[in-house]
C-alpha cells in the first residue's frame, strides 16, 4: 500500500497537470459563459455547456499519467500492478475533486441567480434532477470515463504503437456507425430517447461507471506489454 501511495504522490508532483489546468480551464469556461449569457437579452433561464471543458482535460490527464509519468516509475522500480492501482486512485480523487467542484458551482448558481444573469453552467436541471448526491456522481462518472479513455488509448499506443491504436479508433468508430445504422434503419430512435429519458442522468452515470470498469480491465490486460 505505502508503494501504492508513493504513486499517487508520484502522479501529482506536476500539480499543474491534475490541479491548476483543470482549474484555469474551468474558471475560463465559466467567465466566457457568463459573458456571453449577459449578451443574450432574453429573462427567461439561460443555459450552457462550458461546463464540460475541464472534463475533457482529463483525457488529457490520462494520456499524460501513462505517457509521462509510466516510464519515470519503471526507473524507481515500481512495479505495474502498483502503477495502475495508484493511477487509477489519483484518478478517482481527481474526479471526485472535480465533482465537488461542480456542486459549489451549481449552489453559487442558485444562490445569486445564475451569476445575476440567470445564465447557469453547472446547475442544469436534467443532470440535478436527482439531487446534489446525483450531479455529483454523474460529474464524478464523466471525469473519471475521460480520463480512463485517455488512458486506455495511451497503453495501447505504448503496448503494440501508432498501427494498433489507428485501427482500434477506426473500429470504434465503425462500431458507432453500425450502431447508428441499425438505429436508423429499423426506425428506434423514439424508443432509444424514451429509454435514455427513463434512465435519466443518474442511471446514465452508473451506466458510465461499469464502461468505466470496462475500459479500466481493458487497459490493464494491454497494460502488461507496455514499454517505458
Amino acid at each position: 500500500m505505502s508503494r501504492t501511495l508513493n504513486v499517487i504522490r508520484l502522479q501529482l508532483i506536476n500539480k499543474q497537470t491534475f490541479i491548476w489546468v483543470p482549474l484555469i480551464v474551468l474558471a475560463g469556461s465559466v467567465l466566457l459563459s457568463v459573458l456571453i449569457y449577459a449578451m443574450i437579452p432574453v429573462d427567461e433561464p439561460k443555459y450552457g455547456g462550458g461546463g464540460q471543458a475541464p472534463l475533457w482535460v482529463f483525457f488529457a490527464v490520462g494520456l499524460s499519467a501513462m505517457t509521462l509519468t509510466f516510464p519515470f516509475s519503471q526507473a524507481m522500480s515500481i512495479t505495474r500492478r502498483e502503477f495502475f492501482v495508484g493511477t487509477l486512485i489519483t484518478a478517482i480523487l481527481g474526479s471526485a475533486f472535480m465533482g465537488v467542484l461542480f456542486l459549489i458551482g451549481g449552489g453559487i448558481e442558485m444562490l445569486t441567480n445564475g451569476y445575476g444573469v440567470n445564465g447557469y453552467v453547472f446547475h442544469l436541471p436534467w443532470l440535478w434532477e436527482a439531487g446534489p448526491l446525483g450531479a455529483f456522481v454523474v460529474y464524478f462518472t464523466l471525469a473519471l470515463f475521460f480520463f480512463v479513455v485517455g488512458f486506455t488509448g495511451a497503453t495501447i499506443y505504448k503496448s503494440w504503437g501508432p498501427v494498433v491504436i489507428t485501427v482500434v479508433g477506426v473500429a470504434v468508430g465503425l462500431v458507432l456507425l453500425g450502431i447508428i445504422y441499425l438505429i436508423t434503419r429499423l426506425e428506434l430512435w423514439e424508443q432509444v430517447w424514451l429509454g435514455i429519458l427513463d434512465l435519466g442522468a443518474l442511471g446514465l452515470a452508473l451506466w458510465g461507471l461499469v464502461a468505466v470498469a470496462v475500459l479500466a480491465g481493458i487497459s490493464f490486460l494491454a497494460f502488461r506489454r507496455a514499454k517505458p
